[in-house]
C-alpha cells in the first residue's frame, strides 16, 4: 500500500507531463517524448562512462572526505570545550562562505580539474557532518562513559566502541544534510568550469539550445538525486539497525 502510493504521484506527474506537452510548439516546452528520446540517446549508453561516473565520482569523493574530516574532527571539538571555544570563530567564518562563491576561486587556484571540484564540495559538505558530530559527542550519556571506565577500556576504545556508535544517529543525520548539500554543489562546479559531467552537458545543451537534451539532463539530475538518497536510507537502516529497531520498539 505504501509503496503504490509513492510511486502514484510520480506517476501522475509524468502523466500531467506527457499529457501538457503532447502538442507544445513552445521551444522550451517540448513534448516528453522528444525529451525521452533525447535522455534515451545521450545517457543509458553513450554518457555514461565520459560524463555521469565523473560527476558521481567526484560527488561520493568529496562526500567521503567530508565525512572523515567531520567525524575526527568533530569528535575533537566534543570532547574538548577549550579547542571548541579556540575554534569557534575560525568554524563560524568558514561556514557561512557561499559554496558558489568558492568555485571562481578554486578554479583560479587550482584550475578546472577534479580536485577543485572535489575540494569545494569536501569544504562546502564538511560542516554539517562537523556540527552534528559535536553536538552528538555532548550529547552522549556521562553514565556510558562511566561504564566504559569501569571496563578498564582505553580511551581509544572509548571513542572506538562507546562514544562514536552512541553518536552514530545525530552524525548519519548531519551525512545525509551534506549529501544533499553535495549534490548542488556537483552540479554547481560543472557549470562553472567543466569539460565534462551532467552539470557541464546540460549547459552546454542550454547554450546551444538543445532544449530536449537539457530537459533530459534535468530529469537525470532528478532521477540520480533519488537514487542517491534511496542508498543513503539503505545503508542508514543497515548501519542503525540497533538504533532503529530500539525507536521502533518504543
Amino acid at each position: 500500500m505504501r509503496t503504490g502510493l509513492r510511486l502514484l504521484v510520480p506517476v501522475l506527474l509524468v502523466l500531467l507531463w506527457w499529457t501538457t506537452s503532447a502538442g507544445s510548439t513552445s521551444p522550451f516546452y517540448p513534448p516528453l517524448r522528444e525529451v525521452l528520446a533525447a535522455f534515451e540517446e545521450s545517457w543509458l549508453f553513450a554518457r555514461v562512462g565520459s560524463d555521469l561516473v565523473p560527476s558521481v565520482t567526484r560527488l561520493l569523493a568529496g562526500l567521503l572526505i567530508a565525512t572523515v574530516i567531520g567525524i575526527v574532527v568533530g569528535a575533537a571539538l566534543g570532547r574538548s570545550l577549550l579547542l571548541a571555544q579556540a575554534l569557534n570563530p575560525a568554524l563560524q567564518f568558514c561556514r557561512s562562505l557561499p559554496g558558489t562563491a568558492l568555485v571562481p576561486i578554486s578554479v583560479v587556484l587550482f584550475g578546472i580539474g577534479d580536485g577543485s571540484k572535489i575540494l569545494v564540495i569536501t569544504f562546502v559538505c564538511v560542516f554539517p557532518v562537523l556540527l552534528n558530530t559535536v553536538d552528538a559527542v555532548r550529547g552522549i550519556d556521562p553514565q556510558l562513559e562511566d561504564v566504559a571506565r569501569s571496563y578498564r577500556l582505553t580511551r581509544a576504545q572509548r571513542l572506538t566502541f562507546v562514544l562514536l556508535p552512541a553518536a552514530a544517529p545525530q552524525i548519519f543525520a548531519g551525512i545525509r544534510t551534506a549529501l544533499g548539500i553535495a549534490f548542488i554543489m556537483m552540479v554547481v562546479t560543472e557549470l562553472y568550469a567543466a569539460t565534462n559531467g551532467v552539470g557541464f552537458v546540460t549547459l552546454s545543451a542550454r547554450n546551444s539550445f538543445d532544449v530536449p537534451q537539457m530537459w533530459a539532463g534535468t530529469v537525470l539530475l532528478g532521477l540520480l538525486g533519488v537514487a542517491l538518497s534511496t542508498l543513503f536510507l539503505l545503508l542508514q537502516r543497515r548501519v542503525l539497525r540497533w538504533h532503529i529497531g530500539m525507536t521502533e520498539r518504543t
